[in-house]
């Protein structure tokens, strides 16, 4: 009787493999750092974090910018969110995406931001020295959303047109066209359904077709 072959058996099994995903990495470092505070590493969790904030920083940047149009208070109010971020990330739900997480906070230091700026402004006396904004200027050699719309105008002119926006217009465009999320994830980071979010859009892009058109 011929005997069965057991090299079959020994051969090993690889786990099928996946394109990188940003978004996954960003959630596996997340849980990481979550883990390591979890058990008293805080050097381990620090070291871990930075990984985080160099996969996040200019997405974070770019977003801030366009709620605040100031770079100096942009750079503030994501530093500020990565603060608030390692103090809080045993509160992070690992069922969902990191970025989703992370982008509400964002958004809600930007319009707490925001909201200190006009009162201060409301009672700041006019410089007539006053130097302008300085702009922030993400360049990158690879294309960008903002990039595709080149070809309906120049990106300043979509810039101020975005300003004329209403704020929840504004919001959901900028989250889903400009950061590339999807309707999902704009959805959890700013606490709508999906139906108002595409809602939104949908008014949005109809309203700056209007004002690039002029």
């Amino acid at each position: 009787m011929p005997r069965r072959s057991s090299s079959r058996a020994a051969l090993p099994v690889s786990p099928p493999t996946s394109p990188a995903d940003p978004r996954t990495g960003a959630s596996a470092v997340a849980s990481d750092v979550k883990r390591l505070l979890a058990s008293g590493n805080r050097d381990g969790a620090r070291e871990r974090f930075t990984a985080l904030v160099d996969l996040q920083h200019r997405r974070a940047l770019r977003i801030a910018y366009h709620y605040l149009r100031d770079a100096d208070d942009a750079a503030e109010a994501v530093q500020d969110a990565f603060l608030k971020v390692f103090v809080h990330i045993a509160t992070y739900s690992e069922s969902r995406p990191f970025e989703v997480w992370f982008t509400r906070i964002l958004i809600n230091g930007c319009l707490d931001r925001r909201k200190a700026r006009g009162r201060r402004l409301k009672w700041a006396i006019p410089m007539a020295d006053a130097s302008p904004a300085r702009p922030l200027d993400p360049a990158s050699p690879a294309p960008t959303p903002e990039h595709r719309m080149l070809t309906l105008a120049r990106a300043r002119d979509v810039g101020a047109a975005l300003t004329k926006l209403p704020a929840r217009q504004r919001e959901v465009f900028v989250l889903r066209y400009l950061d590339d999320q999807t309707p999902s994830d704009v959805s959890a980071a700013l606490g709508l359904s999906e139906a108002t979010v595409r809602v939104h859009l949908f008014r949005a892009l109809r309203r700056l077709r209007t004002l690039l058109e002029r």
